[in-house]
């Protein structure tokens, strides 16, 4: 192969909310309920959707400055996360798509100008956002799907076959790298690639991944990549929540176990648990939003863009955070229910002794 066509996507994600209802918004942009998506092409479509699937809608063409657009599209998922999707198709060399691809994903432009598109957009949108948040996080992926193509004898170039011929480029594209790897590098990209059938393929890596797959084929995958940055997303914002919660409480700490103080630790330990539970039941929202039951294939799909992007190491530290959050309201409580005993027991004292003044007092 020594040109290929297809198509280059920018997944831009945004944490603009704590939930997006969906019915609102469907209200808000005049569309309908939408069929179980994804729809998955191999042979246990039933058995993998998203639970609450998530409201698409078309948005501007964007034009870069140097003259090249980008369709793009809003997607809004129900537990408050927006991604733009800015998709180009391509024809050419390897090398060129190389350059090309390497180019798009140090653009800065692209950045900015979906940043623009989704803040005007949800402007007018408020109204669907339960507890909008003023900073936004964000993620970016991108991915380059090439369609199956055919050899000299008109055979389609298997997926063996692609790696043994382009293997380099491919780990080039997945990296972002104009240069070429090291031969350790290379073996480290294209070790995190599957197949279904011998004639696809995902190599997928932390910030892009490649699909050697029909258009049809590639958009369930896409959709899971994309799943995966907005769970990374979200645990990303729990984790920051978390961060500043456990500081405060802290602080709480440090600042003295006057007695007073402890009496105080009652509301603080309320409002601590009260976030641990609110963070618990969203990550469990996150969690739950798609259902992978007996379809392996994209389960592991899932696994591996995961474990690349890094979702298992997030989810690792907010589960720290949440059973270290959990600890600490322990502790508060004792601290308050140790003063609360205190000053009962000083009651009681004080009750005694009124007594047997009373009792010296009498004639």
């Amino acid at each position: 192969m020594t040109t290929c066509q297809g198509s280059f996507r920018a997944l831009l994600l945004y944490d603009v909310a704590d939930e997006i209802n969906l019915d609102v918004l469907r209200e808000l942009l005049g569309v309908s309920p939408p069929t179980r998506k994804p729809e998955f092409k191999l042979p246990a479509p039933v058995y993998v959707r998203f639970e609450r699937p998530p409201v698409v809608e078309a948005a501007e063409t964007v034009c870069l400055s140097g003259g090249e657009s980008f369709e793009t599209r809003l997607k809004y998922f129900d537990y408050g996360v927006v991604s733009l999707e800015m998709e180009r198709p391509f024809q050419c060399g390897w090398d060129e798509l190389i350059r090309l691809t390497s180019r798009w994903i140090e653009q800065p432009e692209i950045e900015q100008k979906a940043l623009q598109i989704v803040r005007k957009r949800m402007e007018s949108l408020t109204q669907a956002l339960s507890k909008p948040y003023t900073d936004w996080l964000n993620e970016v992926y991108y991915t380059v799907q090439v369609p199956p193509t055919r050899a000299a004898e008109n055979r389609v170039v298997t997926a063996t076959e692609l790696l043994a011929q382009n293997g380099a480029a491919i780990a080039q594209i997945v990296r972002g790298d104009v240069n070429p790897l090291s031969p350790s590098e290379e073996r480290e990209v294209l070790g995190s690639s599957m197949s279904y059938y011998p004639t696809d393929l995902l190599v997928a890596g932390w910030m892009a991944a490649f699909l050697y797959d029909t258009a049809e084929g590639a958009a369930p995958t896409v959709q899971l990549l994309e799943y995966t940055n907005a769970q990374l997303l979200e645990y990303r914002h729990y984790d920051e929540v978390l961060t500043r919660v456990l500081k405060r409480g802290y602080d709480s700490l440090e600042h003295g176990g006057s007695f007073l103080r402890r009496w105080r630790y009652a509301r603080e330990a309320t409002h601590l648990n009260a976030l641990r539970l609110d963070i618990t039941e969203l990550t469990e929202r996150s969690d739950n939003a798609i259902k992978f039951l007996s379809d392996m294939f994209y389960a592991r799909v899932y696994q591996l863009a995961s474990a690349k992007i890094g979702v298992n190491d997030y989810r690792h530290l907010v589960d720290e955070k949440l059973r270290t959050a959990g600890e600490l309201y322990e502790f508060m409580v004792n601290e308050f229910r140790q003063a609360r005993g205190f000053v009962l027991e000083v009651l009681v004292v004080i009750m005694i002794l009124i007594e047997i003044l009373q009792a010296f007092r009498m004639p």
